[in-house]
C-alpha cells in the first residue's frame, strides 16, 4: 500500500498517540510517545494479518486504549467550537460518542493498512513552556524516502497527560474537524441533532500529503 491509502501519516498518527498506557501520568510526554509507538506498533506487527482480518477486535483495542488517554469531552468541546455553548447536555454527550466513534472505525482500519518504513520520536524537542501543556514530535518515514511530521499536542489533567490534538504535516486535524463541523451546522441550519446524526468527519488525502503549504 502507499502512503496515501486511507487517511495516510494521519491515522497512524492519532492511533499511536491516542493509544497510550494507563501509567501516562508517571512519564513525561515524550517518553509517553516513545513508548507507545514501540510497544503499540509491536503488538500490530505481530498480528499484523490477524488484525486485518479481524476488524472488530483491533477496534476494540484500540477503543480500550482511547479510554485510557484520550480527553474526549475536551476534544468534542474544542471541535464544536461555538456551538458547544447552546448545545444541551444531551447533545454534547451524543456528539462525543459520535465522533468517538467515526474515529475508532476510521483509524482502526488505516492501522492495517498503512506502510511504512520508520517511525520516529525526533530526539532534539522543543522546551515545554507550560506546566500542563506539551508537544511531542514525531516522524514517519514513507517507504519512498519521504518525511512526514507529527506534532502531539497534550494536556495535564488530573496528573494525567492526554492527547488533544495532533497535527500532520502542518495539518491541524483539530482545526480542520471543528470546520467541518462548522459547515455541518450551516448545511443544517443549526440544528444541533441534524449535524450530529450526519457527522462524518474526514481529511483529504492528498491534503495531508501536501501539507499546510497547499
Amino acid at each position: 500500500m502507499k502512503l496515501t491509502h486511507w487517511l495516510s501519516g494521519g491515522v497512524l498518527a492519532v492511533s499511536l498517540a491516542l493509544g497510550a498506557p494507563l501509567y501516562a501520568q508517571q512519564q513525561t510526554p515524550e517518553a509517553l510517545i516513545r513508548d507507545n509507538v514501540t510497544d503499540f506498533m509491536s503488538e500490530l506487527n505481530a498480528r499484523e494479518d490477524y488484525y486485518a482480518n479481524n476488524i472488530d477486535e483491533l477496534k476494540q483495542l484500540v477503543d480500550e486504549s482511547l479510554d485510557e488517554v484520550a480527553d474526549f469531552r475536551y476534544i468534542g468541546a474544542s471541535v464544536m467550537g461555538s456551538y458547544f455553548r447552546n448545545a444541551t447536555p444531551e447533545q454534547r454527550r451524543r456528539f462525543v460518542d459520535v465522533f468517538r466513534q467515526t474515529l475508532i472505525d476510521t483509524y482502526t482500519r488505516g492501522l492495517v493498512t498503512f506502510d511504512y518504513d520508520e517511525l520516529r520520536v525526533v530526539n532534539d524537542q522543543r522546551p515545554q513552556r507550560y506546566e500542563d501543556r506539551a508537544s511531542v514530535e514525531m516522524e514517519i518515514v514513507a517507504n519512498s524516502g519521504d518525511i512526514y511530521p507529527v506534532s502531539y499536542s497534550l494536556r495535564l489533567d488530573d496528573d494525567e497527560w492526554r492527547v488533544v490534538n495532533v497535527i500532520v504535516n502542518g495539518i491541524n486535524l483539530g482545526l480542520t474537524f471543528r470546520n467541518q463541523f462548522d459547515q455541518a451546522m450551516r448545511e443544517n441550519n443549526r440544528d444541533y441533532d441534524a449535524a450530529i446524526r450526519d457527522w462524518s468527519p474526514g481529511v483529504g488525502v492528498d491534503e495531508l500529503e501536501e501539507g499546510s503549504g497547499s
